[in-house]
């Protein structure tokens, strides 16, 4: 893994660019390379996982320069099908795979890809850049293009360095309090940024930008009744995490106790029984803790359980009111605009403890969306309107009327989510249920899935940590969008096709456990905290007091009652207080201004 910069411009700031590149410390702490060429500057931050000596980047072949961040997962078979053509190697790193990939297939590789991946392609003879991004988006790239400059990141504040920029538009501010913490596939949120989606790849040439899908899912019948669906679930599954183990540096696996993270821990100790694990929990949550609609249960007793039955070697982490607080901000500049408050900064600090003890860890994220695992899924499928946002009245209630008026932001997301609808591939077959599945499976992997997947990226990048998702292989994805949604609802239980394809290897107690969200805090001396850092910043000159109103303000920090969610299960009231003291740090910090 690793974090990089490519620039192509005829005023080429080759000092500049270097202390952009240097923004990215984080992604890659192991070493740096720099290649320049005419107008053009390559600078790589590099985690090295696999093969050290030999994967160093910018990595250089004939007349191609490679920049690269990401793991192939069919690295070997893809070597073995490239000797078969001549192809000599001097290493094993995937690096050496890919850029050969490309030498031999040029765009047409991507096809061949399984992995997690963002990168470009030099060609230093016909004068052109290659871009490409994974199918499912679980690694980034940004591009900045205007006038006759193009620039690469694997993080948005490479460019804004670049580029010195600080203005947004009211389109940005209508992404962040409309849709935020998630955004628009595509948008990056500052001027002339944008974000290379999920499954394309982008050619440039002569200062014409050409951008191509090469990847979607496709609808079809599913044809395999229930069992061979469970075997192949389980074979997909199984095969993903077997992949995703490779690694020269240690890898653990992250357990919460819940199916999803079970599943895959138990199953990586078949191929690696030295496999640790870790799991964190918050400063007396165990007092605090409150069962509801969404957090039915804790995680402790479910990971002691798996750890006890498996004797996994575990490590246990616990987070205090402090330290969550301390790293909002932290959180903040990692993703470069406000993100999901202290469910990212408790991860950013997870990270980072990890980090002294390993380089590569497992996740079970994306269960939810791919297998339908949300509330959402089976509670209420009205489709009107993005589930994990409910509250948008009550969004547009904390706006003065000067920027309820300005921004519209329930007519913006409503189109927004009427767009991503139409999108959805159908066959056109579907009985009525699995016709609003399918358009709820498209519009959670596009949207809900691509918030939690950068999220993941920026927090444990932002710790050096290396953090691979198994059930985000495209192949299981394209395998479970078109799976009946009574296999997926199997037994009237979420998740119940994956609870069938694991049987074997997870305990009862897990398996029929119900779904638990990303554990959060309950502890009102964080809501407390939280408070008199929103009530600060409105002592100040803040664009909150600009942008807000602030009989609303007040009314939420004084209310002590329980708003529904903000955003998905676990953005309630303390996160929401966070995310607004988040948008009052990233104005000050960034220094931004607004421009109509």
């Amino acid at each position: 893994m690793s974090g990089f910069i490519g620039i192509i411009s005829d005023e080429l700031n080759c000092e500049k660019a270097y202390k952009s590149l240097n923004k990215l410390n984080h992604r890659g702490p192991d070493e740096e390379g720099q290649v320049f060429k005419n107008k053009y500057y390559f600078g790589h931050k590099r985690l090295a996982v696999i093969d050290k000596e030999k994967g160093k980047q910018p990595y250089v072949f004939e007349d191609y320069v490679l920049l690269y961040n990401g793991e192939l997962f069919n690295a070997e078979e893809l070597r073995d099908e490239l000797k078969s053509k001549g192809y000599n190697f001097v290493g094993y790193s995937d690096t050496e795979v890919l850029i050969k990939m490309y030498a031999e297939y040029k765009e047409i590789c991507v096809d061949k890809l399984n992995g997690i991946f963002a990168f470009i392609v030099f060609d230093s003879k016909s004068n052109q850049v290659f871009a490409c991004r994974d199918r499912i988006g679980v690694k980034p790239l940004f591009y900045y293009h205007k006038n006759n400059e193009l620039m690469f990141s694997s993080e948005i504040k490479a460019i804004l360095n670049y580029y010195d920029i600080n203005s947004i538009t009211l389109n940005a501010i209508r992404e962040v309090l409309g849709l935020g913490p998630s955004r628009t596939q595509g948008n990056g949120i500052y001027p002339n940024i944008y974000e290379l989606k999920a499954g394309h790849y982008l050619i440039y040439k002569e200062n014409k930008i050409k951008i191509k899908r090469y990847w979607n899912v496709s609808a079809t019948i599913h044809m395999d009744d229930f069992k061979t669906t469970v075997k192949k679930v389980r074979f997909l599954i199984e095969d993903s995490i077997k992949r995703q183990l490779v690694s020269d540096v240690p890898l653990c696996s992250l357990l919460s106790g819940g199916l999803d993270s079970s599943a895959i821990t138990l199953l990586a100790m078949k191929y690696n029984p030295e496999i640790e694990s870790y799991s964190f929990d918050y400063q007396d949550n165990d007092k605090y803790f409150l069962k509801n609609d969404f957090q039915v249960s804790q995680d402790n007793e479910f990971i002691k359980l798996i750890t006890e039955k498996s004797g996994i070697k575990h490590h246990k982490l616990v987070i205090n009111n402090e330290q969550l607080v301390d790293a909002l901000k932290d959180a903040l500049i990692l993703k470069d605009y406000p993100g999901m408050a202290d469910i990212d900064s408790s991860l950013f600090w997870y990270g980072k403890q990890i980090k002294s003890n390993f380089t590569v860890a497992l996740s079970g994220e994306c269960a939810d969306e791919i297998f339908g695992g949300y509330p959402w899924f089976y509670r209420d499928i009205s489709n009107q309107g993005f589930p994990w946002i409910r509250n948008m009245e009550e969004r547009n209630n904390l706006l003065n009327e000067k920027y309820k008026n300005k921004l519209d932001i329930i007519n913006y997301v409503q189109e927004k989510y009427k767009q991503s609808v139409k999108e959805a591939p159908l066959t056109g077959s579907e009985n009525e249920q699995d016709k609003k599945h399918k358009q709820l499976t498209y519009l959670n992997m596009n949207w809900f899935m691509t918030t939690l997947l950068e999220r993941i990226d920026r927090m444990t990048m932002g710790a050096g940590l290396e953090v691979r998702v198994p059930f985000a292989d495209y192949r299981l994805v394209e395998y479970l969008y078109n799976t009946p949604w009574d296999y997926k609802f199997y037994k009237g239980k979420e998740k119940g096709l994956l609870r069938e394809a694991v049987c074997d290897i997870v305990p009862p107690e897990i398996l029929n456990r119900k779904k638990n969200p990303y554990p959060k805090t309950h502890n009102p001396v964080y809501l407390g905290n939280v408070k008199k850092l929103l009530k600060s910043s409105l002592k100040q000159t803040s664009i909150l007091n600009e942008i807000f109103d602030k009989k609303s303000l007040n009314s939420l920090l004084e209310d002590n009652t329980e708003q529904k969610p903000w955003f998905g299960q676990l953005m309630t009231k303390p996160q929401l207080i966070a995310y607004l003291y988040q948008i009052h740090l990233w104005f000050e910090i960034y220094n931004l201004n607004i421009v109509d």
